[in-house]
């Protein structure tokens, strides 16, 4: 609320976001010399944290808590091992934040904002920071798509689709809600998670939603990675979206000392499908520069844990696969066979030969990830 009493925009909500090192200082008990350090960390890396979201920490849990680990920035992000694209996008750009890596998927760009820059995230070399692989020319994006009949659907993500403005969000759907070759639009937000006021609070968005999804399928792909993220405030968020017709997934990514625990997974997708998410993927974290050495889960232990969780699930809940989003593919991590031979399988590949083929890889214990492309198909 503003001094009238009035309730504020979602945008100036956003303007009271946690972005600056100083003001962690009381939270956090910094030291200058603390303080200092995080904002050396920032400047590679910045902070964006909703109100909201903060609140859900459990102060007590120390630098262990989960909420925490995911929106507060970490010594550990200094460290720069690994890469800052991790799936090959640059090679898959056919227009200014126009992406084709698979046959019938286009993946638009459509902001670089997020309400909440996730620790995790596997942009960081973009989120926040500069539009040059973001902002598309709606029109010349919607005529590469009908240039390119066997395009069955389009992913606008960003950064967070919903963190564009309503004007820009209709102007997505009124575009592509007419092109006659796409089955379904799908948009990519952390909203739900981070940010759900954004949704429950906003008819305009909602009307908007709701109007275009009697035209076109509307697909709304969201991360919950925690069960203390599923909260009433979340959850009226996604009943909004659910009331209108949208079908809500979810791609949780497996994060170490997030969820990296059986039960601590069993309990999030028992959440999600109780309230109508439906569990999509569970995705092996990428080895981001600033993300792979504080949040990788080693793969032999991640099948371990997944398998597991899977198991505690009924029929709806097991409805998930753990993958990969590897630079030939998306590739899913079907299951060990022993001795750390893991059996895999393209579901989406960018050399067509490899399309739903299965292969034998041998990891390492401490190996988070596929190494190299020279695969040996089954």
């Amino acid at each position: 609320m503003n001094k009238t009493n009035q309730p504020i925009s979602w945008q100036e909500e956003l303007g009271h976001n946690i972005t600056d090192a100083r003001e962690l200082t009381d939270l956090l008990h910094l030291t200058p010399e603390e303080t200092a350090h995080m904002e050396d960390i920032l400047a590679q890396f910045p902070m964006s944290v909703t109100r909201y979201y903060l609140s859900l920490i459990d102060w007590s849990l120390g630098e262990e808590d989960p909420i925490r680990k995911m929106c507060l920035p970490s010594v550990h992000e200094k460290n720069i091992e690994g890469t800052f694209d991790t799936s090959g996008e640059a090679h898959n750009t056919v227009l200014r934040g126009v992406q084709h890596k698979y046959r019938e998927t286009v993946l638009i760009l459509s902001t670089s904002a997020c309400s909440m820059y996730c620790r995790h995230c596997f942009r960081k070399r973009l989120v926040g920071k500069q539009e040059e692989e973001t902002g598309p020319d709606i029109g010349a994006a919607a005529e590469y798509v009908k240039a390119h009949p066997q395009v069955n659907n389009v992913l606008i993500s960003g950064g967070d689709a919903f963190l564009n403005p309503n004007s820009v969000i209709q102007d997505y759907l009124e575009t592509f809600s007419q092109v006659e070759q796409l089955d379904f639009v799908r948009f990519g937000t952390r909203t739900p998670v981070v940010f759900p006021m954004r949704i429950s609070s906003d008819s305009e968005l909602l009307d908007l939603l709701d109007a275009y999804n009697r035209k076109k399928q509307i697909i709304i792909v969201t991360q919950f990675n925690h069960p203390r993220e599923v909260t009433a405030e979340a959850i009226a968020a996604v009943q909004a979206l659910l009331y209108r017709g949208i079908v809500v997934k979810n791609q949780t990514v497996l994060l170490s000392g997030i969820n990296d625990k059986v039960e601590t997974l069993a309990q999030l997708f028992r959440k999600l499908t109780s309230i109508g998410v439906v569990p999509y993927y569970v995705f092996q974290c990428r080895p981001v520069a600033g993300v792979k050495t504080q949040f990788q889960v080693p793969l032999i232990r991640g099948l371990e844990i997944v398998e597991k969780a899977r198991g505690m699930q009924n029929g709806q809940g097991k409805c998930f696969r753990y993958a990969m989003s590897h630079p030939a593919g998306k590739i899913e991590i079907a299951g060990s066979a022993g001795n750390g031979d893991v059996i895999l399988k393209f579901h989406e590949a960018k050399k067509p030969e490899y399309s739903g083929r299965l292969f034998r890889a041998h990891f390492r214990p401490d190996q988070c990830w596929l190494e190299g492309e020279d695969f040996e198909l089954l």
